[in-house]
Protein backbone atom coordinates (compact mmCIF):
# COMPACT_ATOMS: atom_id res chain seq x y z
CA UNK A 1 0.00 0.00 0.00
CA UNK A 2 1.19 3.40 -0.89
CA UNK A 3 1.40 6.04 1.96
CA UNK A 4 -1.42 9.14 1.25
CA UNK A 5 -0.45 12.00 3.50
CA UNK A 6 -2.62 13.87 4.91
CA UNK A 7 -3.11 16.73 7.56
CA UNK A 8 -4.82 16.40 10.74
CA UNK A 9 -5.28 18.39 14.29
CA UNK A 10 -3.42 16.11 16.41
CA UNK A 11 -2.35 17.13 19.61
CA UNK A 12 -3.98 19.19 22.07
CA UNK A 13 -4.70 22.78 20.18
CA UNK A 14 -2.40 21.76 17.43
CA UNK A 15 -4.43 22.95 14.16
CA UNK A 16 -4.62 20.65 10.93
CA UNK A 17 -2.39 23.30 8.53
CA UNK A 18 -2.16 27.08 8.21
CA UNK A 19 -4.72 30.05 8.20
CA UNK A 20 -6.91 30.69 5.31
CA UNK A 21 -5.21 31.93 2.69
CA UNK A 22 -6.40 34.56 -0.12
CA UNK A 23 -7.35 32.06 -2.90
CA UNK A 24 -5.14 33.60 -6.40
CA UNK A 25 -8.17 31.51 -8.56
CA UNK A 26 -11.09 30.52 -8.35
CA UNK A 27 -11.76 27.56 -6.72
CA UNK A 28 -13.41 24.20 -9.47
CA UNK A 29 -16.05 22.46 -8.63
CA UNK A 30 -14.56 20.00 -7.22
CA UNK A 31 -17.73 17.55 -5.89
CA UNK A 32 -19.00 14.80 -7.20
CA UNK A 33 -21.93 13.41 -5.11
CA UNK A 34 -23.44 11.39 -7.47
CA UNK A 35 -20.37 8.62 -6.96
CA UNK A 36 -21.19 8.59 -3.26
CA UNK A 37 -24.06 7.29 -1.15
CA UNK A 38 -25.98 10.16 0.62
CA UNK A 39 -25.82 10.65 3.87
CA UNK A 40 -28.33 9.94 6.52
CA UNK A 41 -28.33 13.39 7.66
CA UNK A 42 -26.64 16.58 6.28
CA UNK A 43 -22.61 17.31 8.00
CA UNK A 44 -23.78 19.48 11.10
CA UNK A 45 -21.54 21.95 12.51
CA UNK A 46 -23.73 23.16 15.27
CA UNK A 47 -22.44 20.86 18.02
CA UNK A 48 -18.73 21.56 17.66
CA UNK A 49 -19.33 24.53 20.20
CA UNK A 50 -22.41 23.59 21.90
CA UNK A 51 -22.19 23.52 25.40
CA UNK A 52 -23.65 20.63 27.65
CA UNK A 53 -25.85 21.12 30.73
CA UNK A 54 -23.10 19.11 32.56
CA UNK A 55 -20.23 22.03 31.51
CA UNK A 56 -22.61 24.52 32.58
CA UNK A 57 -23.14 22.54 35.71
CA UNK A 58 -19.40 22.68 36.17
CA UNK A 59 -18.64 26.54 35.58
CA UNK A 60 -21.28 27.68 38.02
CA UNK A 61 -19.86 24.94 40.66
CA UNK A 62 -16.27 25.68 39.68
CA UNK A 63 -15.44 28.71 38.90
CA UNK A 64 -18.62 30.83 38.75
CA UNK A 65 -18.56 31.56 42.96
CA UNK A 66 -15.31 33.40 42.45
CA UNK A 67 -16.03 35.45 39.71
CA UNK A 68 -16.65 38.36 41.70
CA UNK A 69 -13.20 38.41 43.18
CA UNK A 70 -11.69 36.73 40.46
CA UNK A 71 -10.38 36.98 36.99
CA UNK A 72 -12.69 34.88 35.38
CA UNK A 73 -9.84 34.03 32.81
CA UNK A 74 -7.41 32.84 35.14
CA UNK A 75 -10.29 30.85 37.26
CA UNK A 76 -10.55 29.10 33.62
CA UNK A 77 -6.46 28.58 33.07
CA UNK A 78 -5.82 27.15 36.30
CA UNK A 79 -8.87 24.58 35.74
CA UNK A 80 -7.55 23.61 32.82
CA UNK A 81 -3.97 23.22 33.88
CA UNK A 82 -4.56 21.84 37.64
CA UNK A 83 -4.75 18.15 37.67
CA UNK A 84 -7.02 18.49 40.78
CA UNK A 85 -9.50 20.02 38.52
CA UNK A 86 -10.64 19.14 35.15
CA UNK A 87 -8.33 16.25 34.88
CA UNK A 88 -7.54 16.56 31.31
CA UNK A 89 -5.95 13.53 29.24
CA UNK A 90 -4.11 13.81 25.39
CA UNK A 91 -5.82 11.39 23.41
CA UNK A 92 -5.23 11.96 20.03
CA UNK A 93 -6.82 8.54 18.97
CA UNK A 94 -10.26 10.76 17.60
CA UNK A 95 -11.23 14.46 17.19
CA UNK A 96 -13.93 15.03 19.71
CA UNK A 97 -16.21 18.10 19.37
CA UNK A 98 -16.69 20.21 22.89
CA UNK A 99 -19.35 18.63 24.91
CA UNK A 100 -17.90 14.92 24.07
CA UNK A 101 -14.12 16.29 24.86
CA UNK A 102 -15.34 17.65 28.35
CA UNK A 103 -17.50 14.24 28.94
CA UNK A 104 -14.40 12.14 28.14
CA UNK A 105 -11.72 14.51 29.85
CA UNK A 106 -9.82 13.97 26.84
CA UNK A 107 -9.13 15.13 23.49
CA UNK A 108 -6.69 15.74 20.98
CA UNK A 109 -5.30 19.17 20.28
CA UNK A 110 -7.92 20.31 18.15
CA UNK A 111 -10.56 18.52 20.10
CA UNK A 112 -9.25 20.67 23.52
CA UNK A 113 -9.17 23.90 21.55
CA UNK A 114 -12.68 24.01 20.63
CA UNK A 115 -13.68 22.43 24.58
CA UNK A 116 -11.65 25.81 25.49
CA UNK A 117 -13.37 28.21 23.48
CA UNK A 118 -16.49 26.68 24.56
CA UNK A 119 -16.26 27.26 28.25
CA UNK A 120 -14.64 30.42 27.84
CA UNK A 121 -17.50 31.81 25.55
CA UNK A 122 -19.50 30.72 28.22
CA UNK A 123 -18.27 33.04 30.50
CA UNK A 124 -18.30 35.52 28.82
CA UNK A 125 -14.91 36.33 27.76
CA UNK A 126 -13.22 36.92 24.06
CA UNK A 127 -11.72 33.96 22.29
CA UNK A 128 -8.96 34.12 19.47
CA UNK A 129 -7.13 31.01 18.15
CA UNK A 130 -3.94 31.51 16.66
CA UNK A 131 -1.52 29.27 14.10
CA UNK A 132 1.84 29.04 15.97
CA UNK A 133 5.18 28.81 13.34
CA UNK A 134 6.27 25.91 14.49
CA UNK A 135 7.68 23.19 12.49
CA UNK A 136 4.74 20.18 11.89
CA UNK A 137 4.98 16.47 13.29
CA UNK A 138 3.85 13.57 11.62
CA UNK A 139 2.42 10.73 12.46
CA UNK A 140 0.73 7.97 10.71
CA UNK A 141 -2.33 4.76 10.76
CA UNK A 142 -1.80 2.02 8.33
CA UNK A 143 -1.19 3.78 4.77
CA UNK A 144 -2.40 7.11 5.88
CA UNK A 145 0.19 9.58 7.14
CA UNK A 146 -0.99 12.61 9.21
CA UNK A 147 0.91 16.05 9.08
CA UNK A 148 -0.02 18.60 12.52
CA UNK A 149 0.70 21.95 13.18
CA UNK A 150 0.05 23.99 16.20
CA UNK A 151 -2.25 26.46 17.20
CA UNK A 152 -3.05 27.58 20.92
CA UNK A 153 -5.87 29.87 22.45
CA UNK A 154 -5.72 33.35 23.64
CA UNK A 155 -8.24 34.62 26.20
CA UNK A 156 -9.76 37.81 26.39
CA UNK A 157 -11.56 39.71 29.16
CA UNK A 158 -14.86 39.38 29.63
CA UNK A 159 -17.38 41.44 27.19
CA UNK A 160 -18.70 44.72 27.86
CA UNK A 161 -21.91 44.37 30.08
CA UNK A 162 -23.93 46.04 27.37
CA UNK A 163 -22.86 43.34 25.30
CA UNK A 164 -20.24 45.01 22.97
CA UNK A 165 -17.84 42.64 21.34
CA UNK A 166 -14.36 43.61 21.05
CA UNK A 167 -11.09 41.56 19.62
CA UNK A 168 -8.85 40.32 21.76
CA UNK A 169 -6.09 42.65 22.89
CA UNK A 170 -3.24 40.11 22.42
CA UNK A 171 -0.40 42.19 25.13
CA UNK A 172 -2.91 41.45 27.92
CA UNK A 173 -4.19 37.81 26.73
CA UNK A 174 -4.11 34.55 28.64
CA UNK A 175 -2.63 32.06 26.12
CA UNK A 176 -3.58 28.48 26.70
CA UNK A 177 -1.08 25.99 25.20
CA UNK A 178 -1.13 22.37 26.52
CA UNK A 179 2.31 21.12 24.82
CA UNK A 180 5.56 22.54 25.29
CA UNK A 181 6.83 25.39 22.63
CA UNK A 182 10.06 27.07 22.32
CA UNK A 183 9.52 31.12 23.36
CA UNK A 184 10.33 32.12 20.21
CA UNK A 185 7.43 30.97 18.55
CA UNK A 186 4.77 31.70 20.93
CA UNK A 187 6.02 35.19 19.44
CA UNK A 188 5.16 34.52 15.96
CA UNK A 189 1.64 33.49 15.56
CA UNK A 190 -1.02 34.89 13.08
CA UNK A 191 -4.96 34.92 14.20
CA UNK A 192 -7.30 32.10 12.72
CA UNK A 193 -10.63 32.53 12.11
CA UNK A 194 -13.35 30.28 13.50
CA UNK A 195 -14.76 29.09 9.99
CA UNK A 196 -11.17 27.84 9.82
CA UNK A 197 -11.18 25.89 12.89
CA UNK A 198 -14.44 24.53 12.02
CA UNK A 199 -12.83 23.67 9.15
CA UNK A 200 -10.07 21.96 10.83
CA UNK A 201 -12.24 19.69 12.65
CA UNK A 202 -14.21 18.43 9.85
CA UNK A 203 -11.19 17.59 7.77
CA UNK A 204 -9.69 15.30 10.64
CA UNK A 205 -13.36 13.71 10.91
CA UNK A 206 -13.21 13.50 7.38
CA UNK A 207 -9.17 12.00 7.53
CA UNK A 208 -10.11 9.27 10.60
CA UNK A 209 -13.48 7.99 8.75
CA UNK A 210 -11.20 7.28 5.74
CA UNK A 211 -8.94 5.39 7.97
CA UNK A 212 -11.88 3.49 9.45
CA UNK A 213 -12.40 2.54 5.38
CA UNK A 214 -16.13 4.93 5.87
CA UNK A 215 -15.69 6.64 2.86
CA UNK A 216 -19.20 7.76 2.14
CA UNK A 217 -18.83 9.45 5.40
CA UNK A 218 -15.26 11.01 4.90
CA UNK A 219 -16.40 12.59 1.13
CA UNK A 220 -19.27 14.26 2.91
CA UNK A 221 -17.46 15.32 5.96
CA UNK A 222 -14.28 16.76 3.87
CA UNK A 223 -16.75 18.47 1.51
CA UNK A 224 -18.58 20.49 4.32
CA UNK A 225 -14.89 21.41 4.99
CA UNK A 226 -14.20 22.51 1.95
CA UNK A 227 -17.85 24.15 2.00
CA UNK A 228 -17.20 25.39 5.63
CA UNK A 229 -13.66 27.65 4.68
CA UNK A 230 -12.95 27.42 0.74
CA UNK A 231 -9.23 29.14 1.62
CA UNK A 232 -8.60 26.02 4.13
CA UNK A 233 -6.02 23.91 1.56
CA UNK A 234 -5.99 21.04 3.35
CA UNK A 235 -9.90 20.04 2.54
CA UNK A 236 -8.99 19.89 -0.87
CA UNK A 237 -6.35 17.46 -0.23
CA UNK A 238 -8.19 14.98 2.19
CA UNK A 239 -11.14 15.07 -0.49
CA UNK A 240 -8.30 14.35 -3.13
CA UNK A 241 -7.52 11.57 -0.98
CA UNK A 242 -11.20 10.50 -0.58
CA UNK A 243 -11.75 9.90 -4.07
CA UNK A 244 -8.62 7.95 -4.75
CA UNK A 245 -9.23 5.38 -2.32
CA UNK A 246 -12.89 5.34 -3.86
CA UNK A 247 -11.29 4.44 -7.32
CA UNK A 248 -12.19 8.24 -8.73
CA UNK A 249 -8.74 9.16 -10.25
CA UNK A 250 -9.93 11.63 -12.05
CA UNK A 251 -11.15 13.44 -9.40
CA UNK A 252 -8.89 12.81 -6.91
CA UNK A 253 -6.00 14.60 -9.72
CA UNK A 254 -8.48 17.57 -9.97
CA UNK A 255 -8.72 18.43 -6.18
CA UNK A 256 -5.32 17.87 -5.85
CA UNK A 257 -4.38 19.65 -8.90
CA UNK A 258 -5.81 22.52 -7.14
CA UNK A 259 -4.78 22.47 -4.05
CA UNK A 260 -1.40 22.48 -5.21
CA UNK A 261 -2.37 25.07 -8.00
CA UNK A 262 -2.77 27.65 -4.48
CA UNK A 263 0.70 26.06 -2.84
CA UNK A 264 2.68 24.89 -5.48
CA UNK A 265 5.34 24.06 -2.64
CA UNK A 266 3.23 21.90 -0.67
CA UNK A 267 5.19 18.28 -0.48
CA UNK A 268 1.94 16.53 0.73
CA UNK A 269 -0.01 18.33 -2.03
CA UNK A 270 2.85 17.63 -4.80
CA UNK A 271 3.03 14.03 -3.09
CA UNK A 272 -0.42 13.19 -3.31
CA UNK A 273 -0.71 13.88 -6.44
CA UNK A 274 2.26 12.30 -7.84
CA UNK A 275 0.34 9.07 -6.57
CA UNK A 276 -2.76 10.53 -8.09
CA UNK A 277 -1.03 10.50 -11.58
CA UNK A 278 1.19 7.37 -11.30
CA UNK A 279 -2.32 5.10 -11.18
CA UNK A 280 -3.96 6.15 -14.32
CA UNK A 281 -3.03 4.82 -17.20
CA UNK A 282 -1.37 6.89 -20.02
CA UNK A 283 1.78 8.05 -21.07
CA UNK A 284 1.17 11.63 -20.52
CA UNK A 285 -0.15 11.05 -17.41
CA UNK A 286 2.93 8.86 -16.47
CA UNK A 287 5.51 11.50 -17.59
CA UNK A 288 3.82 14.16 -15.58
CA UNK A 289 4.23 11.86 -12.09
CA UNK A 290 7.82 11.51 -13.44
CA UNK A 291 8.61 14.79 -13.60
CA UNK A 292 7.00 16.37 -10.59
CA UNK A 293 8.46 12.86 -8.66
CA UNK A 294 11.80 14.75 -9.40
CA UNK A 295 10.62 18.55 -8.47
CA UNK A 296 9.05 16.23 -4.63
CA UNK A 297 12.41 14.59 -4.13
CA UNK A 298 14.45 18.28 -4.63
CA UNK A 299 11.96 19.80 -2.48
CA UNK A 300 12.15 17.04 0.15
CA UNK A 301 15.50 14.49 0.17
CA UNK A 302 14.43 12.91 3.16
CA UNK A 303 10.19 13.00 3.27
CA UNK A 304 9.00 12.02 6.85
CA UNK A 305 8.89 8.48 7.62
CA UNK A 306 11.84 7.35 5.23
CA UNK A 307 13.52 6.00 7.02
CA UNK A 308 10.93 4.32 9.56
CA UNK A 309 10.28 2.46 6.17
CA UNK A 310 13.08 1.35 5.41
CA UNK A 311 13.74 -0.10 8.75
CA UNK A 312 10.31 -1.68 8.54
CA UNK A 313 11.80 -3.49 5.12
CA UNK A 314 14.62 -4.27 7.42
CA UNK A 315 13.08 -5.94 10.04
CA UNK A 316 10.68 -7.93 8.00
CA UNK A 317 14.31 -9.77 5.97
CA UNK A 318 15.62 -10.21 9.41
CA UNK A 319 18.24 -7.32 9.36
CA UNK A 320 17.92 -6.08 12.19
CA UNK A 321 21.05 -4.20 12.78
CA UNK A 322 20.55 -2.54 9.70
CA UNK A 323 16.88 -1.53 10.95
CA UNK A 324 18.12 -0.37 14.25
CA UNK A 325 20.38 2.29 12.38
CA UNK A 326 17.53 2.87 10.68
CA UNK A 327 15.11 3.75 13.23
CA UNK A 328 17.48 5.57 15.21
CA UNK A 329 17.88 7.83 12.07
CA UNK A 330 14.46 8.46 12.39
CA UNK A 331 14.60 9.09 16.40
CA UNK A 332 17.60 11.33 15.72
CA UNK A 333 15.47 14.07 14.08
CA UNK A 334 11.91 13.14 15.67
CA UNK A 335 13.10 12.19 18.96
CA UNK A 336 9.60 12.59 20.77
CA UNK A 337 7.32 10.34 17.98
CA UNK A 338 6.79 6.97 20.03
CA UNK A 339 6.62 4.67 16.80
CA UNK A 340 9.97 5.24 16.33
CA UNK A 341 11.11 4.33 19.77
CA UNK A 342 9.07 1.31 20.01
CA UNK A 343 10.40 -0.05 16.55
CA UNK A 344 13.55 0.72 17.92
CA UNK A 345 13.27 -1.11 20.68
CA UNK A 346 12.08 -4.22 18.89
CA UNK A 347 15.36 -3.93 16.42
CA UNK A 348 17.48 -3.62 19.96
CA UNK A 349 14.99 -6.82 21.43
CA UNK A 350 15.84 -8.82 18.17
CA UNK A 351 19.85 -8.22 18.54
CA UNK A 352 20.20 -9.01 22.24
CA UNK A 353 20.23 -5.76 23.62
CA UNK A 354 18.08 -5.38 26.16
CA UNK A 355 19.00 -2.49 28.48
CA UNK A 356 18.58 -0.33 25.11
CA UNK A 357 15.36 -2.14 24.06
CA UNK A 358 14.13 -1.21 27.56
CA UNK A 359 15.00 2.23 27.80
CA UNK A 360 13.46 2.67 24.49
CA UNK A 361 10.77 1.35 25.00
CA UNK A 362 9.93 3.46 28.11
CA UNK A 363 10.37 6.38 25.49
CA UNK A 364 7.60 5.01 23.87
CA UNK A 365 5.26 4.58 26.91
CA UNK A 366 5.91 7.91 27.85
CA UNK A 367 5.57 10.30 24.20
CA UNK A 368 2.10 7.76 23.32
CA UNK A 369 -0.81 9.66 22.29
CA UNK A 370 -3.67 6.92 22.61
CA UNK A 371 -4.46 5.14 25.35
CA UNK A 372 -4.23 2.08 22.96
CA UNK A 373 -0.99 2.41 22.67
CA UNK A 374 0.44 3.62 26.16
CA UNK A 375 -1.47 -0.68 27.31
CA UNK A 376 0.51 -1.75 24.08
CA UNK A 377 3.83 -0.45 24.94
CA UNK A 378 3.12 -0.74 29.14
CA UNK A 379 2.37 -4.29 28.59
CA UNK A 380 5.47 -4.77 26.00
CA UNK A 381 8.07 -2.85 28.47
CA UNK A 382 6.51 -5.92 31.28
CA UNK A 383 7.74 -8.34 28.66
CA UNK A 384 10.96 -7.15 27.88
CA UNK A 385 11.62 -6.68 31.41
CA UNK A 386 10.71 -10.10 32.72
CA UNK A 387 13.39 -11.26 30.24
CA UNK A 388 16.02 -8.84 31.41
CA UNK A 389 15.52 -10.00 34.72
CA UNK A 390 15.03 -14.02 33.58
CA UNK A 391 18.56 -13.22 31.34
CA UNK A 392 20.63 -12.21 34.54
CA UNK A 393 19.05 -13.69 37.21
CA UNK A 394 17.65 -10.92 38.68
Amino acid sequence: MKPWALTLCAALLCGCAGPSQTLRAAAPVVFHDQLFQPPAAPVDTRHIFAVSQEMRDYLNREIGHNLQRKDSRRELFDALYRKDKLQLEYDSAITRDASQTFAARAGNCLSLAIMTAALARELNLVVQFQQVDVEESWSRAGNLYFASNHVNLALGRPRLSHGEIYSVDLSNALTVDFIPIPPKARESTRPLEEQTIIAMYLNNRAAELLSQGQLDEAYWTARKAVEQDPAFLHAYNTLGVVYQHHGNLAEAEQSLRYALSQAPNNTIFLSNLVQSLDAQAGPDKQAEAAQLRLRLAQLEPDPPFHFFNLGQAAMQAGDYRRARDLFAREVERVPDYHEFHFWLALANYQLGYLREADAHMAKALANSTTRGDHDLYSAKLDRIRAYEAHATGK
